[in-house]
């Protein structure tokens, strides 16, 4: 079985360790590297390794932002390396995914390795495919609320801060955030998106729209418990009846 592997870890020693150790396997036949996130997206695409050896702890993409950009249906069979403390490396054991706790042995490394080579001859890629997307949903909930939004357009990376959305509409299997006269599409459901961020911060007030809270300006009541939702830069959003009590709350005089 020839293995193409890329390592992934902003620190060029720790590349170095990984590589040396695959050395000394035979079944590996390619080796690539990566010292970013955005860098290990681009090689994800185009070098189509069978194996990933993810570091965790990254500045600007994050190993998990890597794993949400490309998407878990597209995701190589991937060894998490990391730092965490036991707490965090609760996430991966509860849901069978491997990871290597720095600084690890090179027995710990191989026996990562072999159980991977397993998984790979297996083709348990669907099996996988749940387990990265369990490990996404566990770290969102015990997590803190999301931050930014990472966008891939035309072979580039973007960041967005989630302080800087005005409002968010639903785009099929997308959707699409609008920051002042620009918008960005992103992969996902309104609904997961709905619990990942700050409900004191977004309002979801119609199935496919979310509003940030300091952008309203104004209500203008309508039939049916439906209302305008105007915005500070004039854009005017209609609310659906039955997010209606989310509303409610914006309605209460606090004095």
């Amino acid at each position: 079985m020839g293995l193409r592997t890329l390592i992934v870890d902003d620190e060029p020693l720790a590349r170095e360790g990984v590589r040396m150790l695959l050395g000394h396997d035979p079944e590996v036949t390619a080796v690539h590297e990566c010292a970013d996130g955005q860098a290990a997206v681009n090689a994800i695409f185009e070098t189509k390794p069978d194996l990933v050896f993810l570091d965790v702890q990254m500045p600007e993409m994050d190993g998990f932002e890597v794993l949400e950009t490309v998407g878990v249906d597209r995701m190589p069979n991937t060894i998490f390396v990391t730092a965490y403390d036991k707490y965090a490396l609760h996430a991966f054991e509860v849901h069978a995914l491997d990871y290597l706790l720095k600084p690890y042995t090179n027995e710990r490394f191989f026996k990562a390795l072999e159980r991977a080579k397993r998984q790979i001859e297996l083709k348990e890629k669907h099996n996988l495919h749940g387990q990265l997307s369990a490990l996404l949903e566990q770290l969102d909930r015990d997590g803190d609320h999301l931050k930014r939004f990472v966008v891939k357009t035309a072979g580039r990376i973007s960041f967005v801060d989630v302080d800087e959305i005005d409002w968010i509409e639903a785009a099929d299997t997308y959707v699409r955030l609008h920051v002042r006269r620009e918008s960005y599409l992103v992969r996902g459901t309104m609904s997961g998106l709905e619990v990942r961020l700050d409900p004191r911060q977004f309002l979801r007030i119609h199935r496919s729209i979310i509003v940030n809270l300091s952008r309203i300006k104004e209500l203008q009541s309508l039939f049916h418990g439906e209302y305008v939702v105007k915005l500070r830069d004039g854009t005017e959003l209609t609310s659906g009846r039955r997010y209606r009590n989310n509303l409610l709350p914006l309605l209460d005089n606090p004095f």
